[in-house]
């Protein structure tokens, strides 16, 4: 791979992915595959102005085994030391930048049902900590290649054509394939904000889908919600790019306003472990059913983590003819493939999916409809022929979505 569109890479994540301002510290969460690009993104933060640099580095084989050998008890306990880190975020607020290669399947095999219940026995202790940074800190999720990750996607390729060929897709769905990837991001965030003006001007009440697959649903939406789309600006005026690639523009709907079904486009890859062609059932506002070929009980898993995971936290509108749907490729990574085409999102939703959510309480946001919930898991519906009308609060039907892609 070209060193000088890597370096580009590097410098978009820091720059523009992380908005980095000078005297921030920076967390990065990575896996072993990639140290040197690792480093070129170490670099691009100190030029940037970090003050501070930290690798987390990780090791999915180990994980697993952590998984697999720790007792229930033990993955259930967050000790002192690991309080102590997350109370250090909230007094400093660092930069965090998670940089995805796992293989999609390397946590297949463990006991799913205990890793359930562990993190339903940490997420009230680690919350407090999370309710605390939420919308103050820039974050970042990106992706380099894995071996595991490029054989699963290219298994008639050698190991070393098949890193190559992730590498391309990675660089060219992330806009970083070309000269400057910092300014066509400029470019992109300027049209993903024009679409969801549009989209707010409307002051839409619902969303109705519906596709030849089966797809028949309509959600509700909050009165005073709003669609986003591309950067964020933090509490603290940072405007930074949570995900790199990202084509979608979302909003959280009404927590406990669902009906219908809606059928899976592409497989899900969560905790480690494939969902594929899957159907999710709702009955006043909640999931009612579940049905998968396979995969069927972590599915049912997922959705019953807490009351809130039955029930959608976000609504994501992307066309069917982006960039990442055109390359053909079927990444079994969620940060991709959500971003190929439409998607639903089970459990948490967005707080800054609210006109002035700075000035409300957690209590206002329950009231509103904000869903809360320990999980938040995006899968994917969009197909060639999804339409989605939106109903307006006079009555009026608005075609948003016609043969999977905007109608406007």
């Amino acid at each position: 791979m070209n060193t000088n569109q890597l370096k580009n890479y590097a410098k978009l994540l820091a720059v523009k992915g992380l908005n980095v301002q000078k005297g921030q510290e920076v967390w990065i969460s990575a896996e072993l595959d990639q140290p040197e690009f690792v480093t070129m993104v170490v670099e691009e933060c100190y030029k940037a102005g970090a003050s501070k640099v930290v690798v987390d580095w990780t090791h999915q084989p180990v994980s697993k085994l952590n998984a697999s050998y720790r007792s229930e008890e033990v993955l259930s306990t967050v000790a002192n030391w690991e309080k102590e880190k997350f109370q250090y975020m909230v007094d400093n607020l660092p930069c965090r930048l998670y940089i995805e290669s796992s293989d999609p399947d390397g946590m297949k095999g463990i006991d799913q049902d205990k890793m359930r219940r562990a993190s339903i026995a940490t997420y009230p202790i680690i919350k407090p900590y999370r309710d605390q940074i939420e919308n103050k800190y820039q974050w970042c999720i990106a992706a380099v290649p894995g071996k595991a990750w490029a054989k699963k996607i290219f298994p008639y390729l050698s190991e070393e054509e098949g890193m190559e060929a992730l590498w391309d897709a990675i660089l060219k769905t992330a806009r970083a394939d070309g000269d400057d990837p910092c300014k066509a991001w400029d470019e992109h965030n300027a049209n993903l904000e024009r679409r969801s003006k549009y989209l707010n001007d409307l002051h839409l009440t619902s969303l109705e889908y519906k596709s030849s697959n089966g797809t028949d649903f309509k959600v509700g939406l909050i009165d005073e919600g709003r669609f986003c789309g591309g950067g964020e600006t933090s509490l603290l005026g940072h405007f930074f790019n949570p995900n790199i690639p990202s084509e979608e523009i979302f909003t959280s709907p009404k927590a406990g306003d669902a009906e219908g079904i809606v059928y899976s486009a592409k497989p899900l890859s969560y905790r480690g472990e494939l969902i594929e062609n899957f159907s999710v059932r709702f009955e006043k506002g909640k999931v009612v059913e579940v049905r998968a070929e396979k995969g069927e009980e972590l599915l049912r898993q997922m959705v019953s983590m807490d009351e809130g995971a039955s029930m959608l936290g976000e609504c994501a509108l992307i066309a069917y003819d982006s960039p990442i749907n055109n390359t053909g490729i079927l990444f079994y990574n969620t940060l991709f493939d959500e971003n190929a085409s439409c998607h639903l999102a089970l459990g948490r939703g967005f707080h800054d999916c609210i006109q002035n959510f700075e000035e409300k309480s957690q209590e206002d946001f329950k009231k509103l409809g904000v869903n809360e919930s320990m999980i938040h898991v995006d899968f994917m519906i969009g197909s060639k022929d999804l339409s989605i009308v939106g109903v307006t609060k006079d009555g009026k039907r608005v075609q948003l979505f016609e043969n999977g892609n905007w109608a406007f």
